[in-house]
């Protein structure tokens, strides 16, 4: 058995990636959406300013949840 990921995906723009840990996850998040955009001028093709901020929305299994 292989050790848990989290993954993340971005579908506005077809990107999916995944990381050992959150913090790798959004390490690995942010680098997939720079390289998305690298050639493109984004304020232009897509009305976003540099260095957005990145909203996470998680959907978590019943048993993980908090009351």
């Amino acid at each position: 058995m292989g050790y848990p990921y989290y993954v993340a995906s971005c579908n506005q723009i077809g990107a999916v990636t995944d990381g050992r840990t959150l913090d790798e996850l959004l390490k690995n998040l942010r680098e997939v959406i720079e390289l998305a955009f690298e050639d493109e001028d984004t304020i232009a093709v897509y009305n976003v300013v540099p260095n957005p901020r990145i909203s996470i929305t998680m959907e978590l299994p019943d048993y993980a949840q908090i009351a």
